[in-house]
């Protein structure tokens, strides 16, 4: 299979945006893109991705208007929230959203997560995540059987209920008999949206889809995701399908990771998956993400899945390969699969040509030296 833009993860084109908008190249705007490089690397890797941006969308006539937001860790320290209290205002015309990473030391996982990404996930109703897989030919996977062009899937994650509802809380705080309660929330609704979408991809690739379930061991919740399952798969007559118990299907991602190519699971579930699909890949280093509100009723979000990375923030040598490659899902969802195609055909190209490699992928080059070798190839 060719680059993952030619078959289109995110639809059709996206909405049109204010005209009188001026990009960096001083040209009329038909996208409005809000930037927010987060913290860490998360400024390097957006930059790396602006550059490819730049130069893909001038081969193709694209514009794109540019407004950045300090929305970070940082940010939290000096004032105390992650974003403002109308941060969701600020963001909702524009057409998408491009996001570096989030995290710092000083600020605990959950300040940050439920500070900004839950927010804008649910806020806009990025109900679909979609995470795309390879194993690129130039960088091996860790399982000595796996070859180039073998592995090639796309795990698609309920991304706002779940296990990763604000329903529960804590009782007893700091007695012998402390009670933590966590509700997961599955909701008709939520369920068959995402289970729809991912169906429908899977009719777009290979025909093929495998739901994620434990509904041997969680009594509630599963039982109902295996009827959705079901009901969704007679609107779709077309696409094979098969369910695997979540601990089963994780150890047949390591074992035999050739076999699947669309995997819907639940918010929790999908979340590991998704991690442990591009460690078999490679590295999560070159994982992207989208986060889909398929309606388009709201801007939608891309970004590397890879975290903040604190330990080499600043030295020059992040690899930006998730964050470009995120930059390309954005532009094949605005409606430009052909300057998508481009970019992710680029990343494979300097991967199979050169011998260029960021650190983590066992190499020497810095953020900028493989930024620019995508640039080359394209």
């Amino acid at each position: 299979m060719g680059p993952i833009a030619e078959r289109s993860l995110t639809g059709a084109a996206g909405r049109c945006c204010n005209p009188g908008m001026t990009t960096h190249h001083a040209a009329p705007a038909r996208h409005r893109i809000a930037l927010i490089p987060g913290d860490g690397i998360g400024p390097e890797v957006l930059s790396a991705a602006r550059r490819v941006l730049d130069a893909v969308t001038a081969r193709h006539g694209i514009a794109l208007g540019y407004t950045a937001y300090d929305w970070s860790c940082a940010r939290y320290l000096r004032t105390g929230a992650m974003m403002p209290d109308d941060g969701l205002d600020r963001l909702r015309e524009h057409d998408a959203i491009l996001l570096g990473a989030v995290g710092a030391p000083k600020v605990p996982d959950h300040v940050s997560l439920w500070g900004l990404l839950i927010p804008l996930r649910r806020g806009f109703r990025q109900y679909v995540n979609v995470r795309p897989v390879r194993v690129f030919e130039g960088l091996a996977s860790p399982l000595r059987a796996v070859r180039p062009g073998e592995v090639d899937l796309v795990v698609v994650r309920e991304n706002v209920e779940g296990e990763y509802s604000e329903a529960g809380g804590r009782l007893n705080r700091g007695f012998p008999d402390e009670l933590a309660v966590q509700e997961a929330v599955f909701t008709r609704a939520g369920v068959s949206r995402v289970l729809a979408h991912a169906f429908g991809l899977a009719a777009r690739r290979g025909g093929r889809l495998t739901s994620a379930t434990k509904s041997n061991g969680i009594v509630h919740t599963m039982p109902f995701w295996d009827e959705l399952v079901r009901e969704a798969a007679g609107h779709h007559p077309e696409v094979r399908w098969e369910q695997e118990h979540i601990d089963a299907l994780a150890a047949k991602f390591v074992l035999q990771p050739g076999r699947y190519d669309v995997v819907v699971a639940s918010n929790l579930f999908g979340d590991i998956l998704s991690d442990l699909a591009a460690a078999v890949a490679g590295g999560i280093g070159i994982a992207p993400a989208a986060n889909l509100n398929p309606e388009r009723d709201f801007p939608s979000m891309f970004e590397p899945v890879h975290g903040s990375a604190p330990d080499i923030a600043g030295r020059g040598i992040a690899n930006p390969f998730g964050a470009i490659w995120s930059a390309a899902l954005m532009l094949d969802h605005l409606g430009h699969p052909a300057a998508a195609s481009e970019v992710t055909g680029a990343l494979a190209a300097v991967l199979a040509r050169t011998a260029v490699r960021t650190p983590d992928l066992g190499g020497s080059a810095g953020t900028g030296e493989f930024t620019e070798a995508v640039v080359r190839m394209l």
